[in-house]
């Protein structure tokens, strides 16, 4: 398999978790390089359903390692809830299977805290966040006034700098309207959490270059997608973190050099949480796939806009990130649909895009342009070959990656990891 960074094509929730679980049979290590645990992966093993947030999807493989990289962001509470709540469900997670990066920065209450009285305040101009507190840790690290995880595991060291923080943000807070943070309780959380993940804690870069030196086989784990990026996603309707390729590298420490593809994982259609442009929306699809009972969000549980497929903007992925391969998932949710439409062009007035407009309101302005394919009203969450699916879906996911200008590797018909088609 090589050095592989797979990412989303489109606005994430393309079901990355389960093609990043069906890949680390090839791999050695599993690397999450950003995002916090505003990201959700949902992965199907054996009629057991896993929600992973931070940890990466091969922590339910056995034999393969696990590294959260320094480009994320990690409310170490939250992480070790989930930890328990893996081992609760008899998946091991040891020093021998996890490690964390001690650059990676600390989501704190008052960053939650704060996020939510930003979205409040924003009314109807809402971004759409989980109210996590992502943004504002982001916000921290590039302001260089975050903690990290290095100064968790310095107590006296933590809580001086803790304490500073939250008189700070307490001022905000109050500026806000909104109850302060009480330090002891936050202080005395944190430093619990921290005593308990501190086996996981160390320097990931050095622990990856060795694996790279000693040939071992490293798989980066995306999370959101390519429309949420800081830098190239529908702005300000975005993540806080790079979701691109390129965040790959910085986020783990890995370089550009020893990297040997990217794959790319979109669904047959279109979907995003959270507000901002979405020019394929589509009512009909949405309630389709709502009243089978899919695309509700595994972190928030909100039901996510649907619309057809996008090859204006997954074409535009595939430069951005330098796509090689694509994965196709969700491909049975079409099945009962006679006629499928795909966008292949924007018109912004007289124009005619190839790629989508970097403006979020000259995007709310486009209108999709489609042709029409057949469906194949039939199911396929039974095939285990491309051959054993209908010609007619065959013929869409051809369309689809002539259209992305990559190559169709995985064809997935359902979430459970047997319902992968290698292409």
């Amino acid at each position: 398999m090589a050095n592989t960074i797979l990412v989303g094509a489109q606005w994430g929730d393309e079901g990355k978790g389960k093609i990043i679980d069906f890949l680390t049979e090839e791999a050695d290590i599993v690397v999450r390089s950003q995002g916090g645990n505003n990201a959700g992966h949902t992965v199907i093993v054996g009629g057991t359903k896993y929600v992973l947030h931070l940890i990466p999807s091969g922590i339910l493989r056995s034999k393969k390692m696990c590294v959260i990289g320094n480009g994320v962001v990690i409310d170490p509470v939250a992480v070790q809830k989930e930890i328990d709540g893996l081992r609760g469900q008899k998946i091991k997670v040891s020093k021998d299977n996890l490690l964390i990066s001690d650059c990676a920065h600390l989501v704190l209450p008052y960053h939650r805290a704060l996020d939510e009285q930003r979205e409040m305040k924003k009314g109807k101009g809402k971004i759409g966040t989980t109210k996590r507190g992502i943004g504002p840790a982001y916000g921290d690290k590039a302001a260089r006034v975050g903690l990290r995880m290095a100064d968790l595991m310095q107590p006296a060291l933590f809580s001086e700098k803790l304490e500073q923080r939250v008189k700070e943000n307490n001022a905000v807070l109050k500026a806000f309207g909104a109850k302060p943070i009480n330090f002891k309780a936050v202080n005395t959380a944190y430093l619990e959490a921290g005593k308990a993940l501190a086996p996981f804690i160390g320097n990931t870069v050095v622990y990856l270059h060795a694996a790279l030196k000693a040939g071992r086989e490293i798989l980066f784990e995306g999370a959101q997608g390519t429309f949420l990026d800081i830098d190239h996603g529908t702005y300000p309707y975005v993540t806080s973190s790079n979701t691109t390729a390129g965040g790959a590298c910085t986020g783990s420490g890995v370089p550009p050099h020893r990297m040997d593809r990217v794959l790319g994982v979109m669904k047959a259609y279109t979907t995003r949480v959270g507000e901002g442009p979405f020019p394929t929306e589509n009512a009909e699809i949405s309630d389709m796939l709502h009243g089978m009972g899919r695309e509700f969000g595994s972190t928030t549980g909100r039901a996510r806009r649907c619309g057809w497929f996008d090859a204006v903007a997954v074409r535009y992925a595939g430069m951005i990130n330098g796509i090689d391969d694509i994965a196709v998932t969700n491909l049975d949710g079409l099945d009962s649909l006679p006629t499928i439409k795909i966008c292949t062009h924007y018109k912004l007035g007289r124009q005619t895009l190839e790629v989508p407009p970097s403006d979020f309101a000259q995007l709310t302005n486009c209108q999709p342009v489609y042709i029409e394919m057949p469906g194949w009203q039939t199911p396929t969450h039974e095939a285990k070959k491309f051959s054993d699916l209908p010609k007619t879906a065959q013929t869409y996911l051809r369309k689809i990656a002539e259209l992305s200008g990559a190559k169709l590797t995985i064809a997935s018909v359902g979430p459970n990891r047997d319902q992968t088609i290698v292409v």
